[in-house]
């Protein structure tokens, strides 16, 4: 394990709590754009005391994005990636940060204010202490919508490119991510023929034979499954709707919609060719996004970063979930995951933990003296 200062790790750990509780206090959700424009705000103030940068926003399907580069270098050796934009609670209250068990508890702690602030820090120091490092920064907002007018839309249509990306938005502290499930997010339409739910003779019930087609389709994923790590494809129904406000009224139209999983070698469109197959003819599906899954070649310096702050060796690992790497893996680029502690995702008892987030922030320090610095000295 490397020897550090004590008196340093202090002042790291202080700087990390104060910025991730101010980032946490803002309900950055898809739900409530008017916190998203405050939050790309307060990121873009955080960061423009800076010399020798240049601060871009973007904006695609009004969905804002910040891209930080050192002067003169439009494609950063490496590039930190964040997103602002946490999942939607109705009780705003969730999202006043609590410190308990030396944890920072709050929605969107975890996933990802988090990380944000680590990679906020690394990035002001680094700039600081080695002005002209080429190190660059993208925050978005719209991962936990899918990314496309995020870190899509940078890489797909603005050029945004980089040597090597660190995403912290997966993995663990001595974990990195060396795969990730491709992603179906499906609507369903299926139509029928209103009436009275006393005479279901004269109607024609979509609800009932949507509902129907959906068990058959749960039956065949049942059938994919097997005992391990639940490395197989999985099927979630996630919500299911009618026009209906009345309890005895057959309803016309049902709607639902679906979230499909899969990893290797199962592909987007195998998967729609047996889900449309399955589901048969009378079901409309409609893609609302989709993504092959990811593999991702573990990089030796971070590895040995990782052995070097905690003193165990790195261990890699497979996630059932997809983030923005794939936007930037699609186009031949590493890809580093790997984050902090962190636990209950998305839901209203998020959290991170403190000590975890300072050791991150060293092994991530490390990486980049190493990748960036050593040519330099």
């Amino acid at each position: 394990m490397i020897e550090t200062n004590d008196e340093d790790e202090q002042a790291v750990q202080e700087r990390l709590v104060a910025l991730t509780k101010d980032l946490i206090l803002i309900p950055s959700t898809a739900s409530r754009p008017d916190d998203i424009e405050c939050c790309i705000a307060f990121v873009r103030n955080y960061i423009k005391t800076l010399h020798n940068v240049d601060i871009k926003e973007y904006r695609h399907n009004n969905i804002p994005s910040l891209v930080v580069l050192p002067e003169k270098i439009g494609k950063p050796e490496v590039l930190l990636v964040s997103h602002l934009d946490v999942v939607s609670h109705e009780d705003v209250e969730v999202y006043n940060p609590e410190i308990t068990n030396d944890r920072i508890c709050g929605a969107g702690s975890g996933d990802m204010k988090g990380a944000l602030a680590i990679m906020l820090e690394l990035f002001i120091n680094f700039h600081r202490l080695h002005p002209g490092v080429s190190l660059g920064l993208a925050v978005t907002s719209d991962e936990e919508q899918g990314g496309s007018s995020g870190i899509g839309y940078l890489f797909d249509e603005a050029g945004l490119r980089c040597g090597t990306a660190i995403v912290p938005d997966g993995g663990s502290l001595n974990e990195i991510t060396i795969a990730e499930k491709g992603v179906i997010h499906l609507h369903l339409i299926c139509l029928g023929h209103s009436s009275h739910a006393a005479r279901p003779w004269l109607g024609d019930n979509p609800l009932e034979k949507l509902l129907e087609r959906v068990t058959s389709l749960k039956r065949h994923f049942l059938a994919l499954k097997h005992d391990g790590d639940h490395w197989y494809p999985t099927c979630t129904l996630t919500r299911v709707e009618t026009p209906n406000v009345a309890t005895n009224r057959i309803p016309s139209i049902a709607k639902a919609d679906l979230d499909i999983r899969f990893p290797p070698p199962f592909t987007v469109d195998q998967m729609l060719g047996e889900i449309t197959q399955v589901l048969g003819s009378h079901i409309e599906t409609n893609v609302i996004l989709s993504s092959e899954p990811m593999e991702f070649k573990p990089d030796v310096l971070f590895e040995k970063a990782i052995e070097e702050v905690t003193g165990e060796p790195a261990s890699f690992i497979r996630e059932d979930g997809a983030s923005d790497s794939r936007f930037i893996q699609g186009y031949g680029i590493p890809v580093i995951i790997s984050r902090p502690l962190v636990g209950e995702l998305h839901s209203e008892d998020e959290w991170i933990d403190i000590d975890s987030m300072v050791k991150f922030y060293l092994i991530c320090e490390r990486y980049l003296e190493r990748k960036l610095l050593s040519e330099r000295t």
